[in-house]
């Protein structure tokens, strides 16, 4: 395994001209593949852990979203297609004599969720679960078959930390958008949110995409209106978390006199105007960010035993962040490389960059302790996922 830390020389993020950060809400149509995905790998993990006392190999990281047709309009709407979910992947379906009912948990799973989720979607009535689930490779099956896992793909694990300002603005404000708070104040905003924040020096730009609930807004009038009123909403919590200007704008699209809005049935573009796919969203950490390390590696629905494309994502992101913890280094990358095979604790690369005060000598140990501590902690790592613990996405 090949450990090297090196003090990076590029300028902090924080301190250039530019920032671009995207994040994707719940009700996101890439965001419910993500989830359709996770929670399928969850589901299955815990039906094999409670009929066969361990979590069997499976890899559900393929999900495509067909979206469908609505007629909407002021007052209400409904769905006239159907959205169909096409979850795909590999995982066992027979020990011994048993059968593991696949598509019926993938089904029932998926209905669960969505209902939880999405207040104004109606999943056995809107949603068809189409599952092309088969049984894996016998090599990679194997790599569970080892006291420590074994990986079982080459891949990419890229995490950093701390997040700037802007980026911890994007994800917080779509997660207030989504909250609860907002959904008894304003019963009209959707599940289905999209935020893309610029900074251009110290000037912030927020463009807020919200899918607004049909049923809830009786006429054009009134919608504009609710924008207007949500809109200081949002600029009074933005300015409790915020000292730089920002600009917000909500539905760019809209025009009143061509009557041009944003308006659903069920909060989510996914019934008539936007497809959806995994791995398209948001990266490990929950935020889509262009102008910092990322990898195209999709966390969710692979299993969470011995795939590094879920592993590495989470252990790089933990590493940066209890690096910077300590006061004495102000940014951290870390990338982690793993190798088919080899054990899942040890990557054929570790590469940390760092801005730091510390000598060379004392960074470098001080990292080393923290990489060799949350690496040999990766075989556990599967517990709290199935507990939810972490985000993917």
């Amino acid at each position: 395994m090949e450990i090297i830390i090196e003090k990076s020389k590029d300028l902090p993020i924080q301190k250039s001209a530019i920032e671009i950060v995207e994040r994707k809400g719940l009700g996101h149509p890439d965001t419910l593949c993500d989830r359709a995905a996770e929670e399928l790998s969850i589901a299955f993990s815990q039906y094999y852990l409670k009929k066969f006392g361990r979590v069997l190999h499976h890899n559900i990281d393929k999900c495509l979203l067909v979206g469908g047709r609505s007629e909407v309009c002021f007052g209400g709407g409904e769905v006239t297609t159907p959205i169909q979910l096409i979850i795909v992947g590999r995982a066992v379906e027979t020990v011994g004599n048993e059968k593991a009912p696949l598509e019926t948990i993938a089904r029932e799973t998926t209905h669960k969720w969505l209902r939880e989720r999405m207040r104004c979607l109606e999943p056995e009535k809107n949603v068809v679960v189409e599952t092309k689930i088969r049984t894996g490779s016998v090599d990679l099956r194997a790599t569970f078959d080892s006291s420590i896992p074994l990986a079982n793909d080459t891949s990419i694990g890229v995490g950093f930390s701390p997040l700037t300002e802007t980026e911890s603005l994007v994800s917080l404000t779509e997660q207030f958008l989504n909250s609860p708070e907002v959904k008894q104040a304003y019963p009209m905003v959707g599940e289905d949110i999209k935020i893309m924040g610029i900074r251009i020096h110290d000037h912030i730009n927020l463009t807020i995409a919200i899918a607004f609930i049909s049923k809830f807004i009786s006429s054009k009038e009134e919608y504009f209106k609710i924008k207007t009123k949500l809109l200081e909403y949002i600029q009074a919590f933005v300015k409790k978390l915020m000292t730089r200007e920002v600009t917000i704008t909500i539905n760019a699209a809209d025009n009143y006199d061509k009557n041009i809005y944003y308006l659903t049935v069920t909060g989510t573009s996914a019934e008539c105007g936007d497809d959806g796919q995994v791995g398209r969203g948001n990266r490990a950490n929950g935020l889509i960010t262009p102008y910092r390390p990322m990898t195209l590696e999709a966390t969710a629905g692979k299993n969470p035993i011995t795939h590094t494309g879920k592993l590495y994502n989470l252990a790089a992101n933990e590493i940066s962040t209890e690096i910077t913890k300590n006061p004495d280094f102000s940014e951290a990358e870390c990338y982690l490389v793993s190798q088919i095979g080899k054990p899942i604790t040890e990557p054929q690369l570790v590469h940390v960059k760092i801005h730091s005060s510390l000598a060379k000598k004392s960074a470098e140990k001080k990292c080393i302790d923290i990489i060799q501590k949350h690496l040999g902690q990766m075989p556990q790592l599967w517990a709290d996922i199935l507990e939810r613990r972490y985000s993917l996405f």
